[in-house]
């Protein structure tokens, strides 16, 4: 349970933050993009505004000029991926974010992996989601599953998306 310092601390944390969505897949189209969809919805039903959503190609270097694009925008002030995660030679989404990466935050991606463990067991190991800081902004990179992004968006990014901003901010 939160003290009440950490309580008035996490209160001036911003309720509505603007998200974009970045949904990496060489196969998903709009109609088939269930997971960036599921991100969109558990936003919008929780405060946020979603600034816009994107497909692209799972290639490295598309996909970390797709989310520079982002944050070159004013008013994004997070970018979630959804998809690249994983370890096959088409999984890109890690390098392209880590590469962009001026702070880590070690502890989404572990306690990511550790709610997964509690779910699918041992191939929660596969997972190499991510997050961090770059340019002043937050960025999450999640896996293509849809499950997995409801696990990350209601348990870890939701409870602390404000806070992460604010801090993002000082």
């Amino acid at each position: 349970m939160p003290s009440p310092s950490e309580r008035e601390h996490k209160q001036q944390a911003p309720s509505s933050v603007r998200c974009v969505i970045v949904t990496v897949s060489d196969t998903r189209t709009e109609a088939t993009d269930s997971s960036g969809r599921t991100i969109a919805e558990l936003l919008t039903a929780s405060g946020h505004h979603v600034a816009g959503r994107v497909i692209v190609k799972d290639d490295a270097s598309l996909v970390r000029r797709t989310i520079q694009q982002q944050l070159a925008q004013a008013d994004v002030q997070v970018v979630i991926s959804t998809g690249g995660t994983g370890i096959t030679s088409r999984d890109t989404t890690f390098e392209a974010v880590d590469a962009l990466l001026e702070k880590r935050l070690d502890g989404f991606g572990e306690l990511f992996r550790m709610l997964s463990f509690e779910q699918i067991g041992a191939a929660a190991m596969l997972s190499r989601a991510t997050a961090g800081l770059a340019a002043g902004r937050i960025i999450v990179a999640l896996p293509g599953s849809e499950a997995a992004v409801r696990l990350a968006m209601e348990r870890l990014l939701l409870p602390e998306l404000g806070h992460l901003v604010q801090q993002a901010t000082k």
